[in-house]
């Protein structure tokens, strides 16, 4: 394994970033300028060389971004590009409306789409494959003549070098001789493998002397190793978008990308010390685009560094190294032990080490909690998802007692379907805190939530720390193993005191029950983490 390399990025690798064009073809994006703003404020913070920013003068938004992004950012790292196509047909670049727009955008570099394959130059564009050339030669020397500096993408190129290498090769000498800085190879339809990439990239560049790049999507499943391997076959620019985002299945995922390059290959592609942002930059910028961040993403997801099985743990008392690539660190990330019926004892000692708790030296008690998780599993608890309610079990074994905030005498919940179609949802609950006797009633949008605030209204009298908890997710499964509505319940609760989040889980055959058992955790939790102590 290689270092990361020293300081500053140069110009001899282009870490080059689609997400504000590219990226936000995804379903289920939908970016607003403010939302492009702060993704390329993240992404300059990251410190890629390029962030493309849209197509100017193709639709409003793109245009506005261009003229805000001027007066907003002042960018640290990246250059700002614009995407456009090259002129029509027939027309002189001076004369194009839309290679106009581009120079007005006011960004330092654009990207120019020509076609390399021969049947989309004859079917979509109509036009002679002669044309197309001049097209591609045209445009590029125009933008150049105005002090732009151009990389051409070739859309469809390896689809087009199959069906016509010939023709596919005259593209990219015709952007190269043109003035074009990179002439980027483009896998539009997704459908190359690492072998292919390799093979193409390293011919196309031994006949033509372009100084190539490669944009991969990811339909195969291969994008990001079909992105290394056109590096390994020469390509000095790779075209990527954050978490992977992109049309149908996605693009080349930047975050694997960056990480490759800097920590496999020892190319210095980020400055020194972005790399250990990078966890929360992917973060964040899944938030901005409002899609959960995947848990088992490459590097970045949460589940990256997490490690299950007895035999992992065991090892890993060792030497982390031993189950591990990297140092989750050197990318921002941490490493978990999840509690499961896979436990052993070694997960158990790491997991309480992570916790604050040395169990070494007791096997007995180690042992005690092994098999308290491993009968609760086959009840159908997980503990691998909640952390805290395998916290509070880790106590009780230390304790030798449940320490808990209130004892439950009963509670009730009532759900009233009305004549107009409206339900009224009622809940009352029965505790002992602090030697009181608490009657509380609470009403809510569904029977949980009226359960959660009756709870909280008896409470907050006594324990006023709970006024900052709020429930902030809320899972059901069905567990396998029973039938119908007759089936057991798991319920996965997360609470949040404004600084972290932490997740409870309850089982039970009846909905209502399990969510009691998880709420149950989920603020006694919260009260051990506001520091304050249970009563006898």
């Amino acid at each position: 394994m290689t270092t990361d390399a020293p300081a500053t990025p140069d110009d001899s690798f282009h870490l080059f970033d689609t997400t504000l064009r590219d990226g936000a073809q995804r379903e289920g994006i939908n970016l607003t300028v403010a939302d492009k703003l702060t993704i390329a404020r993240h992404l300059d913070e990251f410190g890629v060389g390029f962030i493309e920013g849209g197509w100017p003068g193709a639709n409003p938004r793109d245009t506005e971004f261009f003229e805000r992004a001027r007066r907003e950012i002042d960018f640290r790292n990246a250059q700002l590009v614009a995407f456009g196509s090259t002129r029509k047909a027939g027309v002189r670049a001076a004369d194009d409306p839309q290679v106009r727009a581009l120079l007005e955008s006011g960004a330092p570099v654009v990207t120019l789409v020509a076609k390399s394959h021969d049947r989309h130059v004859e079917l979509a564009l109509r036009t002679t494959l002669e044309e197309n050339l001049e097209m591609v030669r045209d445009t590029v020397t125009y933008l150049r003549e105005q002090g732009r500096r151009v990389f051409v993408d070739c859309e469809h190129f390896f689809d087009g070098y199959h069906a016509d290498a010939r023709y596919a090769k005259q593209v990219v000498t015709a952007a190269h001789e043109a003035g074009a800085d990179v002439v980027v190879l483009c896998d539009t339809n997704g459908g190359m493998l690492p072998a292919q990439i390799h093979a193409v990239v390293r011919t196309v560049l031994a006949d033509t002397g372009a100084r190539l790049g490669i944009h991969a999507q990811d339909d195969t499943g291969c994008a990001v190793a079909n992105t290394l391997a056109a590096v390994d076959a020469g390509a000095t620019h790779v075209q990527c978008t954050a978490n992977g985002y992109g049309e149908r299945v996605g693009n080349a995922n930047l975050f694997p990308v960056t990480a490759a390059l800097q920590l496999k290959y020892g190319k210095q592609v980020v400055p020194a010390g972005a790399l250990e942002e990078m966890t929360r930059i992917s973060h964040a910028i899944a938030e901005v685009v409002n899609l959960t961040p995947s848990t088992h993403q490459p590097y970045v997801g949460t589940s990256a560094f997490a490690h299950k099985a007895g035999l992992h743990a065991s090892a890993i008392k060792v030497d982390p190294d031993l189950y591990q690539h990297i140092d989750p660190e050197r990318v921002g990330n941490t490493m978990r032990m999840l509690v499961s019926d896979m436990a052993g004892r070694a997960s158990v000692e790491l997991k309480g080490r992570e916790l604050g708790y040395d169990l070494e030296g007791d096997r007995d008690l180690v042992g005690r909690i092994v098999e308290r998780v491993k009968q609760q599993e086959l009840k159908g608890y997980t503990y691998e998802a909640a952390d805290a309610s395998f916290e509070l079990l880790l106590r009780d074994e230390v304790d030798g007692r449940s320490r808990r905030f209130f004892r439950l005498e009963s509670w009730r919940t009532i759900v009233e379907q009305r004549p107009d179609g409206d339900q009224a949802n009622e809940a009352t609950v029965k505790l002992w805190a602090k030697g009181e006797r608490i009657i509380a009633t609470g009403e809510g949008n569904g029977p949980v939530n009226a359960l959660d605030r009756a709870l909280r209204r008896g409470l907050e009298r006594l324990h006023p720390e709970l006024a900052k908890l709020s429930l902030v997710d809320y899972k059901v499964r069905i567990l396998e193993g029973a039938h119908g509505t007759d089936s057991t319940t798991r319920v996965l609760v997360s609470m949040s005191d404004g600084g972290a989040e932490w997740s409870t889980v309850g089982v039970a055959g009846n909905i209502i029950a399990a969510s009691w058992q998880a709420l149950d955790d989920a603020y006694t939790y919260g009260l051990l983490r506001a520091g304050v102590e249970p009563h006898e």
